[in-house]
């Protein structure tokens, strides 16, 4: 008798976190291209210009002007230099039903995880009693990332309702990503968003999914990724600094 037998989840990434660090920006690939691999993930878009959130099939961008971060939906044809995303599939799901701040409730999350050395892909909707993000700016070449993460634009915002998308990430693949979690956040009215510095949640869903297999793309017809030099000590160092 025929068994159905379970796709893998695979977590599909393009570029690494180190080839950012390294000032490779340019983008080369498109977010049309992108999409056709998940429905949630993070990122950022060509010459690093904001934070990328992709969630339930639709990318966003995050920018930082003036006094209030700007939310846009992407265009399919927008190029991005670095973006994971995986077909996330809820492996755990539980209600968080009192206040937590983000390092209570990444402890309680934790508590679910079989094991160290495996990526989890995470969503979290909630109400959210303090959100805080920031936002790389658009920036060339010349100047490093982590130089460029010491000027960009920080955002609060008390008693908003969003969702948190991202990944956490084992120690073994630091620079591949970033060991630990990953996480971007965009409110439900689509008007603030960001890469998440910290957060206190009064109540929400959060969402583990399990990650089988790792598709790791590089771009291979960018000449400057092909020939640049990685420093590997350095670039742990700049994202380190960087988060």
């Amino acid at each position: 008798m025929d068994r159905k037998v379970q796709e893998p989840v695979k977590l599909f990434q393009y570029n690494t976190l180190g080839a950012l660090m390294a000032g490779l920006y340019g983008g080369t690939m498109t977010v049309g291209e992108l999409l056709e691999h998940g429905d949630l993930g993070l990122g950022t878009l060509d010459s690093i210009d904001g934070e990328l959130i992709v969630l339930d099939g639709k990318a966003y961008q995050a920018k930082g002007s003036g006094d209030q971060p700007e939310i846009v939906e992407v265009s399919p044809d927008a190029l991005i230099p670095y973006a994971a995303v995986v077909p996330h599939q809820a492996e755990v799901i539980f209600r968080q039903r009192f206040e937590m701040t983000d390092k209570e409730l990444e402890e309680r999350i934790e508590s679910y995880y079989d094991g160290e050395n495996l990526f989890r892909s995470i969503k979290i909707h909630g109400d959210f009693k303090h959100m805080h993000v920031s936002m790389i700016p658009k920036s060339t070449s010349e100047r490093k990332f982590a130089e460029v993460a010491t000027h960009q634009p920080e955002y609060r915002r008390e008693n908003v309702s969003g969702t948190i998308v991202g990944f956490w990430t084992p120690e073994i693949f630091h620079g591949v990503s970033v060991a630990g979690y990953h996480l971007h956040f965009i409110s439900d009215d689509l008007t603030f968003g960001g890469h998440v510095m910290n957060f206190v949640i009064e109540e929400g869903i959060v969402e583990l999914g399990a990650v089988d297999q790792l598709d790791q793309r590089f771009p291979v017809q960018d000449r400057k990724y092909l020939f640049a030099k990685f420093d590997v000590d350095e670039m742990k160092r700049d994202i380190e600094q960087s988060e």
